[in-house]
């Protein structure tokens, strides 16, 4: 199972690559890493079929008992095999769907094959913090997918939609698993579900958690607004996410959890309100529209109510129908909709009042949508028919939600018919249309899984056989699914339905002014952008009171609350220690005197520049207290980040004023004090932590863990990329951030910027007697250049990059490491770009931050998961032993790229900033006519 979420993931990290080589066709090779995932829960089919499960489990985060748990039960296998084939079905139809050089197609692929993985994921999960990490991925990736059209403003608002509301869904479903997997000790669902659950008000509240999950995810009532505005989405993203897959995960959930869960007080009522509510408003909804794309999402909003329903009503014949239905669903719904799109693709509109005859122009593909929608209506002899009847005999002994039931399937027929009429009849009056010759990876996907319903129905006891191990976890299973029973009352109800559908659609013209009147919760947006709008205005007013647009102001209010809250209370319980040794030796004193005399010149300092150099004062003087208590790996990192801080702090105070605006000498006073006050509060809280260790710190065991597991003397260094390497995963991720962040607010254009204007060997803009240190140096005014500099940065450069590279491999056993080393490589990089501006700084780094951000991230995260393919934990280190002539014995360990990792990192995101900060910021001075950013000059020496 492993396997194959690592090929879902080496297929979305290559897609674009298969894109640019081969177009569309591309989603050919791709739809292979789904077909796999078919193809072996298929193998697997003997393994469940009796009850069985398929288990595989792999170490995550030992700590926290938090494994790969991965599970293979009947209701996880029937998942697989949709989210598996369904997929692969739609990758081929795509191949077809998009033309040659359609925008964003290589994104669309690797997101789409990305989401495949993680839906795979989420449905054979069985640690249910697993389950979430995937359930949220699968809502980030339906965002990216649904918003694929970035130009559309109707795109961007309904990803935007359908990530709130299934984020904020997924968030109260993660209070409601930490709620359960707390109190049994253990968050694998076979074991909550093998031992006591809590009860009273916990279980409640835990269980109405869960279930906001997943009816939020199915789009079930209040939460169906989403899933119609999500139809903005290409039509493959609407035949697989919203008809096989994603809308499909919160109907699993509640079929995982229905055998454990569904005798909890409100579990019932929930579901079936909500289910049954959904279920009419979505069949009369459907019946309202005249966007054929728009018929089907309204459909689906109803089949998820009914399938809510069934799969929630915890008696074993409901779930045997809710298991069949999820079947008979996924096939016909996500056959209707790449017929829309053929539809679509080929007429060029999607409207039923605009179309005309094409049943005839296009027989193979009404014969398909036919087919499809006889078993989205419950006809015979498809499997629509077989699941339909199971759920109706299911309630014969529920006479209300009975009713319901009939009703509503009632409105599926009516709205069946409505969509075959309104893609393939003949309308007097309008002239016809065609779609022309279709494509057979078009046609095959649908027709496929057309005939598969028809064939599911004759072999409904093959059916039976297969989904009732599921069943048969809430008890004895009473019904069997077949095709034909004799003579029921599901049989009777059934043809009752038909026939009330069949009237509904023949009445539809006399139906047509109170279809127009009557509107339902689910036919609009209202209620979300309602909300949404109150959010909005609430938080403009918010704003408006809070933010006054005065940073010292919001510093000073943070400040005061550190003082007043925790200051305050340590101050009445008083809890450090009695004696407190003040110093270790008279150096101490010396450099703690500086650091206070440089920050209280700070605080009166009256320019800018001087106030940064005295702070900048205070950060060196903590890095010899760091040398003074034997710390030279922090010292060398504080050096090191201190200078790189100056260096920003230059390149921004080019745009603000020399000095700082003229305060009053009471406010002043007043600032002061603060700052007095959290100092003396920070150090306290300092003291206080110190004082409150019960327990002997972790950090004793880090030298011989160091050594025995990280196999390195420098306890820092493995500590960052061995010991606590989860920390500096997070921390890099804060980084790449931090430099996109900086990047989108400053940037107006590309972030790698022009390539530098490399100057002629000859010619005026190369003086006599004036040598070419560096390129990118003759292209500055010559009151802007300084030779001294120059040179003495094209002597350095090199040595410095080279020493980056020694702190990089040697900081495993010695001060060092990839975060020094990448600031020391930085550095040089600031070097070159004060002394040459620019040019020159494109010259000794053409390549994109971007790049090397992402470069730098993905090294260490596939360092992290490449141990689990050898059996290991994530972010585990190894020890390999080599031997090379001249150099003898010595070892290397996986570790090392980690470091390499947060070397790269560390480099893109000071390249970043020089990029942003420094070269962006130059072409704004030069495009404001400021003398601060000094001219240019073209290759022939002239002024521009």
């Amino acid at each position: 199972m492993l396997v194959l979420l690592i090929l879902h993931l080496v297929a979305a990290l290559v897609a674009p690559l298969l894109v640019r080589w081969w177009g569309p066709r591309a989603c050919y090779p791709l739809a292979l890493a789904p077909a796999a995932a078919f193809g072996w829960a298929l193998a697997r089919t003997p393994a469940v079929r009796d009850g069985g499960a398929v288990v595989e489990t792999y170490p995550w985060i030992r700590q926290l008992g938090l494994d790969l748990a991965l599970r293979l039960t009947t209701l996880s296998w029937l998942m697989t095999l949709l989210v598996g084939g369904v997929g692969a079905l739609v990758l081929v139809y795509s191949a077809r769907y998009f033309g040659p050089g359609s925008v964003g197609l290589a994104r669309f692929a690797a997101v789409l094959v990305a989401f495949a993985g993680a839906m795979l994921g989420l449905v054979l999960a069985d640690d249910l913090l697993l389950l979430y990490v995937c359930w949220e991925l699968t809502t980030i990736f339906s965002y990216l997918l649904i918003g694929h059209s970035t130009e559309r403003r109707a795109s961007r608002w309904a990803a935007a939609q359908a990530l709130i509301v299934t984020t904020l869904g997924g968030l109260a479903m993660l209070v409601g698993f930490i709620m359960l997997g707390e109190h049994a000790g253990s968050y694998r669902w076979s074991e909550i579900a093998a031992g006591p659950l809590p009860g009273g008000a916990y279980l409640v509240t835990a269980v109405l958690l869960v279930l906001t999950g997943a009816l939020s995810k199915s789009a079930v009532l209040p939460f169906s607004s989403w899933l119609p505005v999500a139809m903005a989405a290409p039509t493959p993203v609407s035949a697989y996410l919203h008809a096989a897959a994603m809308v499909k995960a919160g109907v699993y959930l509640i079929g995982l959890l229905a055998p454990v869960l569904a005798a909890v007080g409100p579990w019932r009522p929930v579901v079936l309100v909500a289910g049954l509510a959904t279920m009419l408003t979505g069949g009369w909804a459907a019946l309202r529209q005249t966007d054929l794309k728009l018929l089907l999402a309204y459909g689906t909003v109803s089949q998820l109510g009914l399938l809510a329903v069934v799969v929630g009503a915890g008696t074993p014949d409901a779930a045997l129908a809710g298991a069949a239905m999820l079947l008979a669903h996924a096939l016909f719904k996500a056959a209707l909709f790449l017929v829309v799109g053929i539809v679509d693709h080929g007429a060029g509109t999607r409207d039923l009042r605009e179309l005309s005859g094409l049943g005839r122009r296009a027989p193979l593909l009404a014969t398909v949508a036919v087919l499809a929608a006889a078993s989205m209506a419950g006809l015979p002899p498809l499997v629509g028919f077989v699941a339909k009847e199971a759920v109706l005999a299911a309630f014969t002994d529920r006479p209300a939600v009975l009713a319901v039931l009939v009703a509503g399937t009632a409105l599926t027929v009516a709205y069946s018919a409505r969509f075959v009429w309104g893609a393939f009849a003949t309308r007097p009056g309008v002239a016809p249309t065609g779609v022309g010759r279709v494509a057979a990876p078009m046609l095959a996907p649908p027709a496929l899984l057309a005939v598969l319903g028809l064939v599911a129905g004759p072999a409904a006891g093959i059916l039976d056989a297969l989904l009732s191990p599921y069943a048969e976890l809430f008890g004895a299973v009473g019904g069997h699914l077949a095709l034909w029973h004799g003579p029921s009352p599901a049989l009777g109800l059934s043809a009752l339905a038909v026939a009330g559908g069949a009237a509904l659609h023949a009445l539809r013209g006399p139906l047509a002014p109170a279809l127009a009147r009557l509107h339902v919760p689910i036919g609009g947006n209202q209620g979300y952008e309602w909300v949404i709008g109150r959010f909005d205005r609430l938080a403009i007013e918010v704003t408006g009171v809070t933010q006054r647009g005065s940073l010292p102001q919001y510093l000073g209010a943070i400040l005061l609350a550190l003082v007043v809250l925790p200051g305050g209370a340590m101050l009445a319980t008083r809890p450090w220690r009695d004696r407190i040794d003040l110093w270790d030796t008279p150096l101490q004193v010396v450099v703690v005197a500086v650091v206070a005399v440089a920050a209280l010149l700070a605080v009166g300092a009256r320019r800018r520049l001087t106030a940064m150099l005295l702070v900048g004062m205070t950060g060196y003087g903590s890095a010899m207290l760091f040398v003074l208590y034997g710390a030279p790996d922090l010292a060398l990192t504080q050096f090191l980040v201190e200078t790189a801080t100056i260096a920003v702090f230059v390149l921004v105070l080019r745009r603000l004023p020399q000095r700082f605006s003229a305060r009053p000498r009471r406010r002043r006073w007043l600032r002061r004090a603060i700052g007095l006050a959290a100092g003396v509060a920070a150090a306290g809280l300092a003291l206080t932590a110190a004082a409150a260790r019960r327990a002997p710190t972790i950090s004793e065991a880090f030298p011989d863990l160091a050594v025995a597991q990280g196999y390195g003397r420098n306890v820092v260094n493995v500590t960052l990329v061995d010991i606590r390497a989860w920390d500096t995963m997070g921390e890099l991720a804060v980084l790449v951030v931090a430099a996109t962040g900086v990047a989108s607010l400053v940037f107006q254009r590309s972030r790698t910027g022009p390539r530098p204007r490399r100057p002629e060997p000859s010619g005026r803009a190369r003086r006599p007697g004036r040598p070419v240190w560096l390129r990118g140096g003759v292209t500055l005014h010559e009151r802007h250049r300084s030779i001294v500099l120059e040179v003495v940065t094209r002597l350095i450069f090199h040595t410095v990059v080279v020493f980056s590279l020694f702190l990089l491999f040697s900081g495993h056993n010695a001060p060092g490491g990839g975060f020094a080393g990448g600031l020391v490589a930085s550095l040089a990089l600031v070097v070159r770009y004060l002394a040459g501006g620019r040019d020159e700084l494109a010259e000794a780094a053409p390549v994109g931050a971007g790049t090397v951000l992402g470069a730098g991230l993905l090294v260490s995260i596939g360092t992290g998961v490449i141990p689990l393919l050898a059996g290991g934990s994530v972010l585990e280190s190894a020890r390999v032993d080599l031997w090379l002539p001249l150099i003898g014995d010595f070892y290397l360990v996986t570790s090392l790229f980690f470091d390499v990792g947060v070397y790269l990192v560390v480099i893109g995101l000071v390249l970043d900033i020089l990029r942003s900060l420094g070269a962006e910021v130059d072409r704004h001075i030069e495009a404001a006519g400021s003398p601060a950013g000094g001219l240019r000059v073209d290759r022939e020496g002239e002024r521009p």
